[in-house]
C-alpha cells in the first residue's frame, strides 16, 4: 500500500511539473513578434496613446525609408520615427503615439 501511494505521488509530482513547464504565451510570428505596447525615450516611459514631445514632429525625425527598416506604410496622416531604440508612428497634427516597433525589426528578414 505503501508503494502505491509513493508511486502516485510520484506521478502527480511529475504531472505538475510538466503543466508548470509549458509556455504561458502564444508565439507570434513575423513583424507582430516585434510590436510593443510601451517603450522608455528621453527618461520617459511611453505607451501607445500618449503624446511625444513636439521635436519629434519635425522633418527631421520623420522616417522617409520606412521599407528599408522593415516597417509597415505608415496610415495616411502619421509618420514613423524613432525614439529610445523603438520605431514609433505617431500622428502629424496631435503627435499620439499610435504603434511601436522594437528597433530589432530592421533585421528581420
Amino acid at each position: 500500500m505503501r508503494k502505491t501511494k509513493m508511486m502516485l505521488l510520484g506521478v502527480l509530482l511529475a504531472t505538475a511539473g510538466a503543466v508548470s513547464a509549458a509556455p504561458a504565451t502564444v508565439a507570434t510570428s513575423g513583424i507582430q513578434k516585434y510590436e510593443l505596447k510601451e517603450f522608455i525615450a528621453d527618461f520617459t516611459h511611453f505607451t501607445v496613446g500618449d503624446t511625444v514631445p513636439a521635436m519629434y514632429l519635425t522633418e527631421e525625425y520623420n522616417i522617409k525609408q520606412w521599407q528599408l527598416r522593415n516597417l509597415p506604410a505608415p496610415d495616411a496622416g502619421t509618420h514613423w520615427t524613432y525614439m529610445g531604440g523603438n520605431y514609433v508612428l505617431i500622428g502629424d497634427a496631435d503627435g499620439k503615439i499610435s504603434k511601436i516597433y522594437d528597433g530589432e525589426i530592421f533585421y528581420h528578414r
